[in-house]
């Protein structure tokens, strides 16, 4: 406990939390931490702590409230508030979503697919002919000050909803029964569960997950409506694997599939009777990982019916992945027949099926891109893109005959954009544009560039300025970055970021290793002991951009949230001459002290994305050299601000508010760092999309306030 009360603060005075001195040895490391204690989050000098913080970031930011009311004004303004997203059918219903002006969440609803394929939007209300309104969000939220809807799932019959809600941001949620035919509304309730919902073919039994103390989902259950009792029908007890469900498009299996960061092991659930003992596909080894699908070919009057899986894996040396076929009676990785082959330069990342087609998801030069198989005959077919920096995949297709696949589509420059596309023709046909007022593209360009980094490797720079900037005068630039999980931050559209272009920005994303981009390799090369290759290739994409003239230091802001924020934590103690300003975002930033607790969340799992530097010494000195909070240095930092969520599950509030409480004793400029907490809220920040834009509007204001630009003076509109 601290042996005094806070002191309270203003505008030039930040709060200085107490220190109180814990010993951490490992490995015959002595460490000392004083802000260990902010842990304590039952201790009322915590959160004193952090309201304090928050008035402090409050009253010193006080001056860009005008901004901050006009950047949101903008953003507003520049969306279609009343809005329906592009209907998906699925058996005899279209389902869509739809916004109304001035409501926070969207309404779930669906009309008959006898209607015609469009549909026309109430001006005023949102309502369109003939809906049935299945889920409204709004109705839900009305009495919380945040509301997530984590569990969405039709019955195959169309006649009842099961959904899930988290009401605090730590992501545990209530899961939840409707029908949907007018009839008397089922009154099953199951609290604490988490992502994963799967009905099975009696429309009244449905398989959900359950998390563990550490956050862990590690169990499946089984629930009956109108029945009492739960039955568990699958635990994951290695600490290292968490469980997840999918139904498939088939409708004859959940496919429960157990995985930790290298290994996978998946089982059959049989949704036609689910009394039977789920069935392993293939036994789990050690560093390969694999996904299935099923496969149900329908018999006609000249051919007999078959089904089989299909199964996308790294069996056997296939880095980049590897499409494999098998029967269901022989489903173990030995009897894997090879269907498409490892590459070397794409990536195979997920399949969807059809009952005539295969569509393959891969990348290729860091691009997405998706290509049809004519199961008939194998043939592959590419579809095309106009642009040279792009993003693409998957929408949501739920009709297992239909001919026709829902992708999306869009660019730093292009408003998300839902196409479907005619498998055998590969014709498109837009069925929907975002809506942003006023935006047309033309107006800015979009560029690939590729940067040296230390070692030479040619780092992805993805990059949008206004057309006919001119060459070699610098602009002020957003540079964003994460790097781990092997997820890749593809270019796409942004409405608030037209704000940042209009005022004569530049926005580039710095594609580093330890990210998805470029392959399974450019992941590795960026996790465990090749992880300081994250910090250094954005270092160098920075230089890059500074030494071709795009941009200046004294121009320059980085951003990066969770483990992009670890990416924002590193590079400001490694470079802090090279940024103007600095956001992070529920940083992972105390991630050594993290990775030696076994008691937190998400710790096991991750010692095989980070190490493990509880038993591991070289993997305890890799994360200590790097680990932003053990690294603070006696040096001028650029303006900062840090967010955190008292309720997050994944990035502890602590993590973010000791590194801020350590960078006010050791900076020498910590007056200009600022640390806000959302206090009703987890990782993802507040809930609401006008929540969601006043939260940006505050970074956003921020980053204005770093760089030698007018912040209030909108750029002229190019081309017009």
């Amino acid at each position: 406990m601290p042996k005094r009360p806070l002191d309270d603060v203003e505008a030039n005075h930040p709060p200085l939390a107490p220190r109180h001195k814990t010993d951490l040895v490992y490995h015959g490391d002595h460490r000392v931490d004083d802000w260990y204690w902010l842990r304590e989050r039952d201790n009322p000098e915590v959160l004193k702590y952090l309201e304090l913080e928050n008035k402090y970031t409050d009253s010193s930011l006080a001056h860009l409230l005008s901004l901050r009311e006009q950047l949101f004004s903008e953003f507003v303004n520049r969306v279609q508030e009343t809005d329906c997203s592009a209907p998906v059918r699925w058996g005899k219903w279209y389902y869509y979503t739809r916004t109304i002006a001035g409501m926070e969440y969207s309404i779930h609803c669906r009309r008959p697919a006898s209607l015609s394929d469009g549909i026309k939007i109430n001006s005023s209300t949102g309502a369109t002919p003939s809906e049935e309104i299945v889920l409204d969000e709004n109705v839900e939220a009305a009495t919380n000050d945040f509301f997530e809807l984590r569990g969405y799932s039709i019955s195959p019959d169309h006649s009842l909803l099961a959904f899930s809600t988290d009401t605090t941001g730590g992501e545990r949620a209530k899961l939840q029964f409707r029908s949907l035919d007018s009839k008397a509304s089922p009154v099953d309730t199951i609290d604490d569960t988490y992502d994963g919902i799967a009905w099975c073919n009696d429309n009244a039994t449905v398989l959900f997950v359950r998390a563990d103390h550490a956050m862990r989902p590690y169990q499946v259950w089984r629930h009956t409506l109108g029945d009492l009792t739960d039955i568990l029908i699958y635990q994951e007890n290695d600490e290292r694997f968490g469980v997840g469900l999918q139904r498939t498009k088939t409708g004859k299996f959940i496919i429960i599939a157990s995985e930790s960061r290298t290994t996978s092991e998946c089982y059959l659930f049989n949704a036609d009777d689910a009394s039977t003992p789920i069935q392993v596909v293939s036994a789990r080894i050690e560093g390969v990982e694999y996904s299935v699908d099923h496969y149900l070919h329908q018999p006609t009057n000249k051919l007999e019916g078959y089904e089989k899986l299909f199964i996308v894996t790294n069996y056997s040396g296939a880095d980049n992945f590897a499409l494999m076929e098998c029967s269901l009676d022989a489903t173990t990785a030995e009897n894997w027949q090879l269907v498409i082959p490892n590459r070397a330069d794409e990536r195979l990342d997920a399949i969807d099926i059809f009952s005539n087609y295969l569509v393959l998801s891969e990348r290729s030069k860091g691009l997405e891109q998706i290509r049809i198989m004519n199961l008939s005959d194998k043939s592959i077919s590419t579809v095309q893109f106009p642009d040279q920096v792009y993003s693409t995949g998957l929408g949501a297709n739920l009709d297992y005959e239909s001919q026709v696949i829902r992708i999306y589509y869009t660019s730093l420059a292009v408003p998300m954009t839902d196409v479907d596309v005619d498998c055998q023709t590969l014709a498109p046909t837009t069925v929907k544009v975002q809506a942003v007022v006023d935006h047309d593209p033309s107006r800015y360009e979009t560029q690939r560039l590729y940067a040296p980094a230390a070692d030479g490797v040619m780092i992805p720079v993805s990059l949008v300025r206004p057309r006919n900037s001119p060459v070699g005068r610098p602009a002020p630039l957003v540079l964003y970055g994460y790097g781990a999980y092997e997820i890749s931050i593809d270019p796409m559209f942004s409405a608030t970021r037209l704000s940042l272009l209009e005022r004569g920005f530049t926005y580039a994303v710095a594609h580093v290793r330890g990210g998805g981009e470029m392959g399974r390799a450019w992941y590795e090369d960026g996790k465990m002991s090749r992880k300081n290759n994250t910090f250094s290739d954005f270092i160098a994409v920075a230089d890059f951009l500074c030494s071709k003239g795009f941009t200046t230091p004294s121009q320059l802001v980085a951003r990066g949230g969770s483990a992009g924020g670890l990416l924002i934590g590193a590079v400001s103690n490694a470079r802090p001459d090279l940024f103007a300003g600095l956001v992070a975002e529920v940083p992972f930033v105390d991630c050594l002290t993290t990775m030696l607790d076994e008691s937190l969340p998400l710790t096991i799992p991750e010692w095989e994305e980070w190490g493990d530097p509880l038993h591991d010494p070289e993997a305890y000195a890799t994360i200590s050299a790097y680990s932003p909070y053990d690294n603070v240095q006696t040096q001028a930092y650029p303006p900062m601000l840090i967010t955190a969520g008292l309720n997050d599950p994944r990035v502890a509030y602590w993590e973010p508010a000791k590194w801020v409480a350590k960078l006010r004793v050791t900076a020498s400029n910590s007056q200009n760092i600022y640390l806000r907490t959302e206090l009703e809220a987890g990782h993802h920040g507040p809930s609401g999309r006008y929540e969601g834009w006043k939260e940006e509007a505050h970074t956003m204001a921020f980053i204005l306030s770093c760089l030698e630009v007018n912040p209030s003076a909108k750029a002229e509109k190019r081309n017009e």
